[in-house]
């Protein structure tokens, strides 16, 4: 796992009370940014060691005690941005971890920055 810089992804609130309640129900969870749908805007929500991080993948911060990380070619691709996580309406896809009105979605903090939305 290669060291990121401290934090190039922040959270709205209500990204927070999702991770919390989540946190509450699963325990300890992690973050992926995905790359292969929805333009990467949907990150996988999964329970903390779930998915196992590789040599090529980056963390980009922490979330109220939550990794985040994004595959390290990807983020080059996506020149380096700023990232916020939220939240939108509708269940999650896939095996993402999420509640039935919600899931997790990111976009760039400067919306130039990156194709992630």
């Amino acid at each position: 796992m290669r060291a990121g810089p401290a934090r190039r992804i922040v959270a709205t609130d209500a990204a927070l009370v999702e991770l919390r309640r989540l946190q509450a129900e699963h325990g300890p969870l992690m973050l992926f940014q995905s790359g292969g749908c929805c333009d990467g805007r949907l990150p996988l929500c999964l329970p903390d060691g779930e998915l196992v991080v590789g040599p090529n993948d980056l963390l980009l911060g922490e979330i109220i005690g939550c990794p985040v990380y994004i595959d390290a070619e990807q983020d080059e691709r996506w020149n380096r941005p700023e990232l916020v996580l939220d939240v939108a309406e509708g269940a999650p896809e896939g095996f993402s971890l999420g509640g039935a009105a919600v899931h997790f979605v990111t976009r760039a903090a400067r919306p130039e920055a990156t194709a992630a939305g």
